[in-house]
């Protein structure tokens, strides 16, 4: 259980410091440098600013910012749940997932950053 133990310790404390540390706020945390270099919003523009909104609670104004950010939240809280379990009753590990799976979550990802940066996406650009 340690791992698990040492994951919900360090994501507590990270929600905690970007909830109480504003994004909104120039200067608080670095450029995005794909933003800096570039111009174009990258599929993880707005996390920050997502993550900040979740721990306030404002979950409409987080999906505003960062709609596979708080969609991810939930799958990873999932998966930790799953980890820990195993690892509080000594279960193996499960395979992994098929490698198509991989490849349809990049594809997914890269999709979502050019819409984005579309006019037709302007809704899901932070």
């Amino acid at each position: 259980m340690r791992a698990p133990a040492a994951v919900l310790a360090a994501s507590v404390v990270a929600v905690v410091f970007v909830g109480s540390v504003s994004p909104f706020v120039p200067g608080s945390y670095p450029t995005c440098p794909f933003l800096a270099l570039t111009g174009l919003h990258c599929p993880g523009c707005g996390s920050l600013r997502a993550l900040h909104e979740l721990a306030h609670g404002n979950i409409a104004a987080a999906i505003g910012l960062n709609l596979v950010a708080v969609a991810v939240a939930p799958l990873l809280a999932y998966w930790w749940l799953r980890w820990a379990r195993r690892s509080w009753v000594g279960a193996v590990r499960p395979p992994p997932a098929h490698p198509l799976a991989g490849w349809i979550l990049l594809a997914s990802i890269m999709m979502f950053a050019v819409a984005r940066n579309l006019p037709i996406g302007a809704a899901i650009a932070p």
